[in-house]
Protein backbone atom coordinates (compact mmCIF):
# COMPACT_ATOMS: atom_id res chain seq x y z
CA UNK A 1 0.00 0.00 0.00
CA UNK A 2 1.43 3.45 -1.10
CA UNK A 3 2.28 5.43 2.68
CA UNK A 4 2.44 9.37 2.72
CA UNK A 5 6.06 8.70 3.88
CA UNK A 6 7.01 7.68 0.62
CA UNK A 7 8.63 11.24 -1.35
CA UNK A 8 7.06 9.92 -5.11
CA UNK A 9 3.19 9.50 -3.04
CA UNK A 10 3.77 12.95 -1.80
CA UNK A 11 5.12 14.41 -4.97
CA UNK A 12 1.98 12.69 -6.91
CA UNK A 13 -0.27 14.15 -4.46
CA UNK A 14 1.26 17.57 -4.54
CA UNK A 15 0.83 17.55 -8.15
CA UNK A 16 -3.05 16.38 -8.46
CA UNK A 17 -4.25 19.04 -5.44
CA UNK A 18 -2.48 21.48 -8.83
CA UNK A 19 -4.79 20.19 -10.35
CA UNK A 20 -7.68 21.12 -8.37
CA UNK A 21 -9.66 24.56 -8.80
CA UNK A 22 -12.67 26.84 -7.39
CA UNK A 23 -15.06 25.43 -10.19
CA UNK A 24 -14.04 21.65 -9.90
CA UNK A 25 -16.87 20.14 -8.83
CA UNK A 26 -17.20 17.20 -6.31
CA UNK A 27 -18.54 13.66 -8.10
CA UNK A 28 -20.27 12.78 -4.96
CA UNK A 29 -20.85 14.29 -1.48
CA UNK A 30 -21.37 17.94 -0.25
CA UNK A 31 -17.79 19.25 -0.27
CA UNK A 32 -16.95 22.25 -2.34
CA UNK A 33 -13.03 21.89 -3.49
CA UNK A 34 -11.74 24.45 -1.18
CA UNK A 35 -13.81 22.35 1.89
CA UNK A 36 -12.58 19.07 0.84
CA UNK A 37 -8.80 20.51 0.75
CA UNK A 38 -9.54 22.48 4.18
CA UNK A 39 -10.85 18.49 5.84
CA UNK A 40 -7.61 17.08 4.43
CA UNK A 41 -5.91 19.74 6.07
CA UNK A 42 -7.33 18.97 9.86
CA UNK A 43 -6.61 15.15 9.03
CA UNK A 44 -3.20 16.30 8.90
CA UNK A 45 -3.73 18.70 12.20
CA UNK A 46 -5.03 15.76 13.56
CA UNK A 47 -2.55 13.37 12.72
CA UNK A 48 0.53 15.66 14.20
CA UNK A 49 -1.37 16.04 17.41
CA UNK A 50 -2.64 19.98 16.44
CA UNK A 51 -6.18 19.20 16.38
CA UNK A 52 -7.53 17.26 19.53
CA UNK A 53 -10.24 14.85 18.57
CA UNK A 54 -12.50 12.91 21.17
CA UNK A 55 -12.29 9.19 20.74
CA UNK A 56 -14.98 7.28 19.29
CA UNK A 57 -16.09 3.57 21.10
CA UNK A 58 -16.39 0.55 17.91
CA UNK A 59 -15.02 -2.29 16.70
CA UNK A 60 -12.42 -0.54 14.43
CA UNK A 61 -10.37 -0.43 17.16
CA UNK A 62 -9.76 -4.02 17.00
CA UNK A 63 -6.42 -4.72 15.62
CA UNK A 64 -7.34 -7.01 13.32
CA UNK A 65 -10.51 -4.87 11.96
CA UNK A 66 -8.12 -1.75 11.86
CA UNK A 67 -5.43 -3.63 9.89
CA UNK A 68 -8.05 -4.51 7.77
CA UNK A 69 -9.78 -1.30 6.78
CA UNK A 70 -6.10 0.91 6.76
CA UNK A 71 -4.37 -1.95 4.72
CA UNK A 72 -6.74 -3.95 2.49
CA UNK A 73 -10.69 -2.15 2.06
CA UNK A 74 -11.07 0.66 0.03
CA UNK A 75 -12.45 3.82 1.22
CA UNK A 76 -16.05 3.86 0.57
CA UNK A 77 -18.09 6.57 -0.29
CA UNK A 78 -19.78 8.36 2.60
CA UNK A 79 -17.53 7.02 5.06
CA UNK A 80 -18.12 8.63 8.26
CA UNK A 81 -15.91 11.53 9.59
CA UNK A 82 -15.10 12.98 13.09
CA UNK A 83 -17.08 16.08 13.37
CA UNK A 84 -13.83 18.64 14.32
CA UNK A 85 -12.99 17.61 10.83
CA UNK A 86 -15.81 19.53 9.62
CA UNK A 87 -16.37 22.39 12.27
CA UNK A 88 -13.55 24.80 10.64
CA UNK A 89 -15.45 25.47 7.07
CA UNK A 90 -19.23 24.08 7.98
CA UNK A 91 -20.31 27.82 8.01
CA UNK A 92 -17.41 29.62 7.13
CA UNK A 93 -16.06 29.98 3.52
CA UNK A 94 -12.91 28.56 3.06
CA UNK A 95 -10.36 29.62 0.24
CA UNK A 96 -8.82 27.24 -2.61
CA UNK A 97 -5.87 28.80 -2.88
CA UNK A 98 -5.31 29.72 1.13
CA UNK A 99 -6.03 26.00 1.93
CA UNK A 100 -3.48 24.74 -0.68
CA UNK A 101 -0.87 26.07 0.77
CA UNK A 102 -1.87 25.16 4.10
CA UNK A 103 -2.13 21.62 2.56
CA UNK A 104 1.87 22.13 1.52
CA UNK A 105 2.69 23.49 4.57
CA UNK A 106 1.10 20.56 7.20
CA UNK A 107 1.78 17.90 4.49
CA UNK A 108 5.48 18.49 4.75
CA UNK A 109 5.33 18.75 8.71
CA UNK A 110 3.62 15.32 8.80
CA UNK A 111 6.13 13.72 6.80
CA UNK A 112 8.77 15.28 8.77
CA UNK A 113 7.23 13.07 11.57
CA UNK A 114 8.69 9.93 10.05
CA UNK A 115 10.81 8.04 12.42
CA UNK A 116 8.47 9.82 15.45
CA UNK A 117 8.42 7.55 18.54
CA UNK A 118 4.77 8.66 19.53
CA UNK A 119 1.96 9.36 17.06
CA UNK A 120 -1.84 10.72 18.22
CA UNK A 121 -4.40 8.42 18.35
CA UNK A 122 -7.12 8.34 15.94
CA UNK A 123 -10.76 8.83 16.73
CA UNK A 124 -12.15 5.62 15.40
CA UNK A 125 -9.13 3.54 15.33
CA UNK A 126 -6.74 4.25 17.99
CA UNK A 127 -3.78 3.99 18.89
CA UNK A 128 -1.84 3.47 15.45
CA UNK A 129 1.72 3.04 14.06
CA UNK A 130 3.47 5.01 11.72
CA UNK A 131 2.68 2.86 9.05
CA UNK A 132 -0.59 3.15 9.50
CA UNK A 133 -0.89 7.08 9.61
CA UNK A 134 0.94 6.65 6.28
CA UNK A 135 -1.66 4.13 4.31
CA UNK A 136 -4.50 5.86 5.65
CA UNK A 137 -3.47 9.36 5.20
CA UNK A 138 -1.90 7.95 1.47
CA UNK A 139 -5.75 6.44 0.75
CA UNK A 140 -7.73 9.40 2.43
CA UNK A 141 -6.33 11.91 0.16
CA UNK A 142 -6.37 9.43 -2.63
CA UNK A 143 -10.39 9.27 -1.98
CA UNK A 144 -11.27 12.68 -1.94
CA UNK A 145 -8.79 13.72 -5.27
CA UNK A 146 -10.53 10.74 -6.95
CA UNK A 147 -14.28 12.40 -4.95
CA UNK A 148 -13.36 15.46 -7.79
CA UNK A 149 -11.88 13.54 -10.51
CA UNK A 150 -8.22 14.77 -9.71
Amino acid sequence: MPSLFEPAVREQCIARLAKLTPDTRAKWGQFTAAAMVAHLNDSFRMAIGDLPVAPKPGPFRIPILRWLVIHVMPFPKGAPTAPELLARFKNNPVDLDTERLAFKDLFGRLAARQGASTWSEHPLFGSMTERDWGVLGAKHIDHHFRQFGI
